[in-house]
């Protein structure tokens, strides 16, 4: 076992102390227990370099073209929206 120093700010200090206390365990036991769960989640880098992987062939594209925003749920840019008017409920009941 490594013997070091840290420094830690003072409201972490005291938080690891009271759980030390609390739980019947020393400082020194709360700092082991709490970079054994820590480091999993930092696991090594890799020295390779990151590459996406390979697109999948899904097929051919099944919806028409003049559908795929509504199918992506955007919305088509407004210079270049046909327009259609919404008539009003006073000019359809005429």
């Amino acid at each position: 076992m490594v013997k070091t120093q840290i420094q830690l700010p003072d409201h972490l200090f005291r938080e690891a102390k009271r759980v030390a206390s609390e739980y019947e365990m020393s400082f020194a036991e709360v700092v082991r227990r709490s970079l054994e769960r820590t480091i999993p989640g930092y696991p090594p880098k890799s020295s390779a370099p990151w590459h996406p992987p390979e697109p999948l062939d899904l097929g051919p594209i099944l919806a028409p073209v003049e559908e795929w925003r509504l199918l992506a749920n955007e919305q088509p840019p407004e210079n270049t929206t046909p327009s259609r008017r919404r008539r009003s409920k006073s000019a359809s009941r005429q």
